[in-house]
C-alpha cells in the first residue's frame, strides 16, 4: 500500500512539473506572438511564412563532403 501511493506521488509530481513546463512556455510563445503584433505588427501568419522559407532554403543547402 504505501509502495502504491509513493509511485502515485511520485507520478503525480513529475506529470505537475510537465503541465507546469508547458504552461509556461505556452504563455512565453503567446507573449512573444502578442508583442510582435503590437509592436512591431508582425502577424503569426508572417512568423510561420518566414519560419516555412527558412525551413525550405536549409533542406535546399548542399550538403559538402
Amino acid at each position: 500500500m504505501i509502495i502504491t501511493l509513493l509511485v502515485a506521488w511520485i507520478t503525480f509530481i513529475l506529470l505537475w512539473k510537465i503541465v507546469k513546463t508547458t504552461i509556461k512556455t505556452a504563455i512565453t510563445y503567446a507573449a512573444i506572438v502578442v508583442l510582435l503584433y503590437f509592436g512591431f505588427d508582425i502577424t503569426p501568419q508572417d512568423i510561420l511564412h518566414k519560419l516555412s522559407e527558412i525551413t525550405q532554403n536549409i533542406s535546399q543547402t548542399p550538403v559538402s563532403n
